[in-house]
């Protein structure tokens, strides 16, 4: 079977497209309480994995188009790779603390390994360029700032006291993700460098 036919298949593109415009929603809602508490000023970098599969639900529609957002499709596959794996982490190590999880907890590992999954299959059709990349490879350590300087990163109260560690491994999950983009995007597709 022809995976990429798949992926441009109109149908699952509508498909896929409903699915992450309705986990976007659901995303900014899961935020809900934790924005009622954030400063104005801090409230666009909180809301980190649904802020990325709205970037990709973004592509999504352009892409059903034949068009390309290439900021945005750099800021779709960075924000949703990150946030994908970060989510499982952190789940996994609440799983490892506490010795169980809730439902709750087994959906977002299941839901953000699928965001960090179709960011990645769809590399193949993203225009990205250096300075693309590049963008999103500055708010992607811009939010981590935000994150662990600030304190806005996502409440998970089981695992607070290992915040230094986290942020640790956060950031060198961002060199990952910007490094990974690179050579699935750029260095893989490099007739990129023609489209403008």
């Amino acid at each position: 079977m022809n995976w990429k036919f798949i992926l441009t298949y109109k149908p699952f593109l509508i498909l896929l497209f409903l699915i992450n415009l309705l986990g976007t929603i659901y995303g900014y809602y899961w935020y809900k309480y934790q924005l009622e508490i954030t400063p104005p000023i801090f409230i666009p970098f909180v809301p980190d994995s649904p802020t990325a599969s709205l970037f990709f639900t973004i592509f999504l529609l352009f892409f059903m188009f034949g068009k390309h957002v290439p900021y945005i499709e750099a800021l779709a596959i960075t924000s949703l790779l990150k946030y994908g794996i970060w989510a499982v982490v952190m789940n996994i190590l609440t799983l490892i603390i506490t010795g169980s999880l809730n439902w709750q907890g087994y959906m977002l590992i299941a839901s953000h390994g699928a965001m960090a999954i179709q960011g990645v299959l769809y590399a193949p059709f993203y225009k990205i360029q250096l300075k693309h990349l590049a963008v999103a490879a500055v708010v992607l350590l811009h939010n981590e700032i935000i994150d662990y300087v600030y304190g806005m990163m996502p409440i998970y109260p089981v695992i607070n006291e290992y915040m230094k560690e986290i942020g640790y491994f956060t950031f060198w999950l961002s060199i990952f993700t910007i490094v990974c983009t690179y050579h699935i995007t750029i260095k893989k597709n490099p007739n990129n460098s023609i489209h403008k």
